[in-house]
């Protein structure tokens, strides 16, 4: 299985990548503004929160602004990544009916359009850093790791609700509704760190929360100089890859009969 994975990957990888191209350019198609809209997209939500912060301002963390940004931003891939994985194929009937592509070639693409949007928005996050003058330490590169926790949990979770998405007809509402309540347990727009959350609940947000751990670990390398918790990590590590293992044999097992389902 693995064998097939590298070798589909290598293969239809330059087809992701032009896909990719060619659906962020049809999203700014109609659009005078272009490619501009990536920047002022992000540029414009920071400001609406930066509006929201100072009106939340009873938080007292330092940074507010930054802080809530680094959750929204990190966030928002998560969630367009996992809640879209779940009609990918269906989205996609056209051309998984006609060609022979690898379904995983999709969800390549999903992430990397996703993730397009979201490095621009760490972007911004960088320039409020240096406009608030956040002092950083060696901790920062805490954050490379964590991209590669987020990535992987991400695939891993997509994988096999892009299975399910085709045969189970509600998952996409019951995803959302599930997605919707974790928004709130993840800390967006409070910490919960400082919240007065029972301490054993508290740490089951922090660590066992996927997008929760990820999103603490950066606002705490970036803005605080902290260090991340390794146990929790390796954890997610590991649950990533077997997440991923578990999904990627389910697309290559029920691959050829999509079709006659979609």
């Amino acid at each position: 299985m693995l064998e097939k994975l590298v070798s589909d990957t290598k293969k239809y990888w330059n087809y992701a990548v032009y896909a990719t191209k060619s659906q962020l350019k049809s999203e700014v198609a109609g659009s005078h503004l272009n490619w501009l809209w990536w920047v002022l997209d992000p540029l414009l939500l920071m400001l609406v929160y930066w509006f929201i912060a100072i009106a939340l301002k009873s938080s007292g963390l330092a940074y507010f602004p930054i802080y809530i940004f680094i959750g929204l931003t990190l966030w928002n891939f998560w969630n367009g990544v996992v809640t879209g994985s779940i009609r990918l194929l269906k989205a996609n009937k056209g051309t998984v009916s006609r060609v022979f592509l690898p379904k995983l070639t999709l969800l390549y693409i999903k992430m990397m359009v996703v993730g397009f949007k979201m490095l621009i928005s760490l972007g911004i996050v960088v320039l409020m850093m240096l406009c608030y003058r956040v002092p950083l330490t060696w901790n920062v590169l805490y954050t490379i790791p964590l991209v590669f926790v987020l990535f992987l949990v991400t695939f891993g979770f997509s994988t096999i609700l892009m299975h399910f998405g085709v045969f189970v007809e509600d998952l996409s509402n019951l995803v959302s509704v599930a997605m919707r309540l974790l928004f709130y347990l993840t800390g967006i727009f409070y910490s919960i760190e400082q919240s007065n959350i029972p301490d054993v609940f508290k740490n089951m947000l922090l660590y066992w929360n996927p997008a929760c751990y990820v999103i603490t670990g950066f606002r705490n390398t970036l803005l605080y100089g902290r260090g991340i918790n390794l146990y929790a990590f390796a954890f997610w590590i590991v649950a990533g890859f077997v997440l991923s293992f578990i999904g990627i044999r389910l697309i290559y097992k029920y691959e050829n009969s999509y079709v006659k389902v979609l």
